[in-house]
């Protein structure tokens, strides 16, 4: 997984619980912590910070998980203006992720492994997300859409709602 999403997380967990709470998520996780956003760092040890976060904060994975989703994309947006730059709306940037934005990704960072997505321009303020990856992460999608089928329930993909007003 890419350091960036690292220090997304940390960000995340340093401003809804305040610093001490980080170094304790390291120390419970059994980590340096020293993530660079260029770096990639195990699979594991990302889950392994979820799950210090869950003990510390008394939550399930996929609460946390939807809360850092809640945070993620900000920060990503304000780490990568130019991505979001020729957008006119959130949904315009949602259905780019796959043909512009994760193209990008993978030339900047070669061994990336985006998830994938398929749209349903389903009606004007709606949009359908289907979601495939091998990590599985669909709780962070869910914190920004309606998750109305789960690959982790054995459906062959995730299924989100985003409705725009």
């Amino acid at each position: 997984m890419k350091g960036i999403v690292f220090n997304l997380l940390e960000e995340a967990v340093v401003e809804a619980h305040g610093p001490d709470a980080w170094d304790r998520v390291l120390e419970d996780a059994g980590v340096d912590g020293a993530y660079t956003s260029l770096g990639n760092y195990p699979d594991d040890e990302a889950m392994a910070l979820v799950a210090a976060i869950c003990e510390q904060v008394g939550a399930p994975a996929d609460a946390v998980l939807r809360d850092f989703g809640r945070a993620a994309l900000p920060g990503l947006v304000a780490r990568f203006p130019e991505f979001a730059a020729a957008h006119d709306s959130a949904k315009s940037f949602l259905m780019r992720l796959d043909d512009t934005i994760h193209p990008e990704v993978v030339k900047l960072y070669p061994d990336a492994r985006p998830p994938r997505f398929r749209f349903e321009d389903a009606a004007p303020g709606v949009l359908v997300m289907h979601y495939v990856s091998e990590r599985r992460l669909c709780a962070m999608a869910e914190g920004m859409m309606e998750h109305t089928e789960c690959m982790r329930l054995g459906a062959p993909r995730c299924t989100f709602v985003a409705t725009f007003g």
